[in-house]
């Protein structure tokens, strides 16, 4: 007897559908057509992603640019400040140099005025009377009540770093006529006042630095050569 399984031979059967799709997929060109499509849409993501990419550097690489342009901008005016600082100082320097220059040519009475100046400001109690210069030869003509400010004076002179040479001091012990008239009526003790009289040689060729200043408030040095002094 003939035995026919009738529940798988329906199983088996496929739709009309079915049997079209599997024909579809399995023939070659649709096989091509759907590797060409998966390849095309890769394809896309990756350009689309290297644009993006692409994008993102570029526009960290222009923020950058800007950043290191703020930085060129803040050094080149930094670099000009200091160009127009240096150029002041240079400016400032030639004058300083001209004016020494300018200082150590002076030879005429205006210099010696200057360098005697220079050493009376630092004294109280000394008045000059007159100072007179022939070629090299200074006379300086004064007084003061304190004999110690005289001696000040001289020495401040003497040490010069030999601006002022030879020195000789002449000093004299005389009453001060115009306060001892205004005293005499209360009996009050004579008032003396010392003149004296430098003569020296000046040399303006050798110009100290800070000498003058120095031996005015007596801290230099306290062995010097003693000045000729003649007193009456």
């Amino acid at each position: 007897m003939i035995k026919i399984n009738l529940l798988e031979s329906v199983t088996e059967r496929k739709s009309p559908l079915e049997k079209k799709a599997e024909e579809t997929i399995g023939s070659p060109v649709s096989r091509l057509l759907v590797m060409s499509i998966v390849v095309a849409a890769l394809t896309i993501l990756l350009i689309g992603w290297d644009v993006i990419s692409t994008q993102m550097a570029k526009a960290e690489a222009e923020k950058q640019l800007e950043i290191q342009r703020k930085r060129a901008a803040e050094l080149e005016a930094m670099i000009k400040e200091q160009k127009e600082l240096e150029e002041k100082i240079r400016n400032i320097d030639a004058r300083v140099e001209a004016i020494k220059r300018l200082r150590a040519s002076q030879s005429g009475p205006s210099a010696v005025l200057e360098a005697i100046r220079e050493r009376f400001e630092m004294l109280p109690q000394l008045y000059l009377e007159s100072i007179e210069q022939k070629g090299d030869q200074v006379t300086i003509k004064g007084y003061s009540p304190n004999e110690n400010m005289v001696t000040q004076f001289g020495r401040s002179l003497e040490f010069s770093s030999g601006l002022f040479t030879n020195l000789n001091i002449e000093t004299q012990r005389k009453e001060n006529q115009a306060v001892q008239t205004a005293a005499s009526s209360n009996n009050a003790p004579k008032i003396d006042i010392v003149e004296f009289t430098i003569r020296t040689t000046y040399n303006p060729a050798k110009k100290p630095s800070n000498q003058p200043t120095q031996q005015a408030t007596g801290t230099g040095p306290q062995t010097p050569t003693n000045p000729q002094i003649a007193k009456n």
